[in-house]
């Protein structure tokens, strides 16, 4: 098992996203973003049934900064209650998940 965590989190454009990917990865809260456009979301939300395209972030951290990464994805999302998902990540190859440490120690 390591320490590297998948944290997933949508946004309402591509804009955004990058916009949102862009800033943890420059204060190195997560080593990496993949953004997915095009994704379609069906949810409730206060009573109601939504259906809206939504983008999707992929992003590649480690259990340590999970609380900073969360708490800047906090400040930068547009939503009152943003999905925010981390997967711990149990295998990998390894020099993708040394480079994913390397890059997210401040």
């Amino acid at each position: 098992m390591t320490d590297a965590i998948l944290v997933l989190t949508t946004l309402p454009t591509a804009d955004a996203a990058v916009e949102v990917a862009k800033a943890l990865i420059g204060e190195k809260l997560a080593a990496c973003a993949n953004i997915l456009p095009a994704l379609r979301s069906i949810y409730r939300w206060e009573g109601k049934v939504q259906d809206e395209n939504e983008v999707l972030v992929l992003l590649k951290s480690r259990q340590g900064q999970y609380e900073s990464l969360k708490t800047r994805i906090l400040e930068l999302h547009p939503y009152d209650v943003p999905e925010i998902l981390a997967i711990p990540i149990e295998r990998g190859h390894g020099a993708y998940l040394d480079w994913i440490a390397s890059e997210t120690t401040s």
